[in-house]
């Protein structure tokens, strides 16, 4: 056999030669991208946010107010009760049920996908990519004017809250995250596991539920938890319509102390390592589980 020039034998020219790509450089979206940069930060991460909050007074006093970094950060205290029991905890609340709406219909929704009923399959198609490709705060600000203040139901008026609205709002791009994730593992299961399992005579729901999802079970845990935590860090957008959620309680707040520029990072710093103390044991129980859970090739 002949050589091939520039990859078994000597070059003739100066030109590249472009060579295979291996598995781990090929380019393709990472379902853990999120978790996955979180996880990583250095441990010092909220250590050195706090020095860089700490470190601010150099710029409070060399604005000449008499408001000082002192009495910032005294504010800060005062409030931290109200902002994390009025206001962080609701971003929590409004996530935990946008995730829990989300992935119920997202599983629903992923099963669709796989449906042998033609009409319902591409339904599902049409719907997963439009929610999935739409901006967040869109969809939020449509369901916001769209939804009524309340309803009537047999004589009786319910109130529908701005938080629910935001519940809603944020479980659609969710829902059809999720329905990705159900059908994607799915489908990664071989198919000779759906062919053994119909040699055996076993109907598709019983294919589904004893033979192929115990198996993508496991490899839909860290995506799904991967985009809890970027449910999280997304509620902030809801303070844009009003809802009183934790930027929303500090922008209050700072308002109260006569909105001095003094107040910024201390406040919003507070948001920052709060939220990052929530988010990154999520990540790293994400990737630990991504670890575990591997599929062994």
């Amino acid at each position: 056999m002949s050589a091939i020039p520039g990859i078994t034998g000597k070059a003739k020219t100066d030109l590249p030669v472009l060579l295979p790509v291996g598995p781990a450089k090929t380019i393709g979206s990472d379902p853990l991208m999120v978790s996955r940069w979180l996880a990583n930060a250095p441990w010092w991460t909220p250590f050195a946010m706090l020095a860089m909050i700490l470190l601010w007074p150099l710029t409070a006093y060399a604005q000449g107010s008499n408001f000082t970094y002192t009495d910032a950060v005294y504010t800060l205290f005062r409030w931290m009760p109200f902002l994390v029991g009025s206001g962080f905890l609701f971003n929590v609340l409004i996530s935990f049920f946008a995730m829990l709406i989300g992935t119920v219909f997202g599983v629903l929704l992923g099963f669709a996908q796989i449906s042998p009923l033609t009409p319902l399959r591409i339904s599902a198609k049409w719907i997963t990519q439009a929610f999935r490709n739409s901006p967040w705060l869109v969809l939020l600000f449509i369901v916001m004017l769209a939804l009524p203040f309340e309803i009537e139901i047999f004589g009786f008026i319910i109130d529908i809250p701005s938080w629910m609205k935001a519940v809603f709002g944020l479980s659609l791009p969710i829902m059809a995250n999720i329905a990705e994730i159900v059908r994607g593992a799915i489908q990664s299961v071989p198919t000779a596991q759906w062919e053994a399992s119909e040699s055996l005579a076993f109907s598709r729901r019983q294919q589904l539920l004893m033979i192929i999802l115990p198996q993508c079970f496991k490899r839909m845990i860290p995506p799904w938890m991967n985009w809890y935590a970027i449910l999280t860090m997304a509620t902030p957008i809801c303070s844009l319509l009003g809802v009183e959620e934790l930027i929303t309680l500090s922008r209050q707040a700072m308002e109260g102390a006569d909105n001095h520029p003094e107040l910024l990072v201390p406040f919003f710093g507070f948001a920052l390592l709060i939220f990052f103390a929530y988010c990154y044991p999520i990540a790293r129980l994400t990737m630990r589980l991504e670890r575990r859970f591997a599929v062994k090739l």
